[in-house]
Parts: C-alpha cells; sequence; structure tokens
C-alpha cells in the first residue's frame, strides 16, 4: 500500500508507527497522532477492509498513510514492515505498540500453543518493534515508544496466565529500555487500559458485562479515544518530561 499524498512536500511532519491499527485502540490512536501532525504507518495481521477504514480515517487528517500486513512475532516480517514503511513516509519518530491477542483459559486447560502464541504476540511482537525502531531513534537521537499493554498484566485476570504473564512483560521490557535510552533523548512508557469498548468487550454476554461494570468504580467502561488521548499526550513534549512510567487508565478497577 503507497502512502497517498495529502499535504504539501514542503511541510515537516513526524512519522508515527502503530501496530495493530487496523480496528480499536490502534485505529483510535492512529487517527489522534494523524490529527496532531503525524504521518501514520500501520500494521495488521488480518482485515484488509478494517485496515482500508482505518486509512480513510488517517488521510481525513490530512496525513499520509502507509499500511501493510506483518506477523509482529516474525521478526524478519517486522524489519521488512518498518523498511518499507520508513521508505514511503520517512523515518519513525514515535512507536506504539498496540497489537495484540487473547485465548483465555484456567492454567491447567491452557495449551502451550496458546501460551506461546500470546506471549509471542503480545511480549515478543513488542521486543520485535522496540529493537528495530529504537536501533533508529538512538542514531537520530530522539524519540517515543508507548506501549499499550493492560491492568491485567498489574494485578493478574483469572484465566488470563498467559495474557497478565505477556503485558506484565511488557511491563518490564518498557522500564527497562526507558532506563537504557533516556540519556538518547528517547522516553518510553507503557498505557494499561481496562475494560475498553472494543470488538473484544462487544463479545461479552449481558452477564459478564454486567459482572464487569461492577467492579469498576466509576461503573462504565472506557473508550479507545480516551486511551488515545493519553498516548497522544505521551508522545507529545506535554509529557515530555515522563518516562518509564505504567499509567493506568481503568475506571479505577485496581484501586
Amino acid at each position: 500500500m503507497e502512502a497517498n499524498e495529502t499535504h504539501t512536500e514542503t511541510e515537516e511532519r513526524r512519522v508515527a508507527l502503530v501496530t495493530g491499527g487496523s480496528r480499536g485502540i490502534g485505529r483510535a490512536v492512529a487517527v489522534q497522532l494523524a490529527a496532531d501532525g503525524f504521518d501514520i504507518a500501520f500494521c495488521y495481521r488480518s482485515g484488509v477492509e478494517a485496515a482500508e477504514e482505518t486509512e480513510r480515517l488517517v488521510r481525513e487528517q490530512g496525513a499520509l498513510c502507509y499500511h501493510a500486513p506483518c506477523d509482529v512475532a516474525d521478526g524478519s516480517a517486522v524489519e521488512t514492515f518498518i523498511k518499507a514503511a520508513e521508505a514511503e513516509l520517512g523515518p519513525v519518530y514515535a512507536l506504539v505498540n498496540s497489537a495484540g491477542v487473547v485465548k483465555d483459559s484456567p492454567l491447567v486447560l491452557m495449551s502451550p500453543q496458546d501460551w506461546t502464541t500470546v506471549i509471542e504476540t503480545n511480549l515478543t511482537g513488542t521486543f520485535n518493534f522496540c529493537r528495530t525502531v529504537v536501533f533508529g531513534l538512538l542514531k537520530r537521537g530522539g524519540g517515543v515508544v508507548v506501549n499499550i499493554s493492560s491492568v491485567a498484566g498489574v494485578y493478574g485476570n483469572a484465566a488470563q496466565a498467559n495474557y497478565a504473564a505477556s503485558k506484565a512483560g511488557i511491563h518490564g521490557l518498557s522500564k527497562s529500555l526507558a532506563k537504557e535510552v533516556a540519556r538518547s533523548g528517547i522516553r518510553v512508557n507503557v498505557v494499561a487500559p481496562g475494560f475498553i469498548e472494543t470488538d473484544m468487550t462487544a463479545d461479552l454476554t449481558d452477564k459478564v458485562r454486567a459482572g464487569a461494570l461492577k467492579m469498576v468504580p466509576l461503573r462504565r467502561f472506557g473508550t479507545a479515544q480516551q486511551v488515545a488521548d493519553l498516548v497522544s499526550f505521551l508522545v507529545s513534549e506535554r509529557g515530555g518530561y515522563i518516562t518509564g512510567q505504567v499509567i493506568q487508565v481503568d475506571g479505577g478497577i485496581t484501586l
């Protein structure tokens, strides 16, 4: 997918790369950062129509857009995607890792494959993109990384050992990376959402949804836009003195 020019080439715009950008939180982040003045590269695993809708929304903000499918767990595929994105748009300044999967089951019933799939997509995928993008940020002397996690990585969740482990791993990865790259002007933070209105929560039964709402002190689910607003803040200079933090967007569920 070639970038579509919607602004003059004389404009200097930074590039943001969003993984899992075809829907949900990833889409909201891509569109918000486009509105903030970034050109957008995003990847997705499947769902071309959803990806094209994200592209349309990004272009409406006057941004250039490049997107392509990419298996985030495949290091070679990640490097190929980033190389193609930067060839189209220029060097990445902001990385937002939003791609993720869930395969819930009690631990004693969880298959090794379900464990591996979730860890490789959520945690190794984050590592793959951070490793490649941050190498470029170090050479250029600045940039921002925001990794999307979950409150499950903070307090655990029954029947989500694989998911919670992958998200807790993102917290450790991000804090370590933040310490490594701060002197080079690179900030790394984590946004940990709770229950957010997405395709995933749309599949909840009325009973499960009601039970979930009882756990949230604010008595409502959050929106993908509210997560995107925090990412926007962290990427901008307004968040310029924040690094190595895990910030929860959860309606108070972990209080």
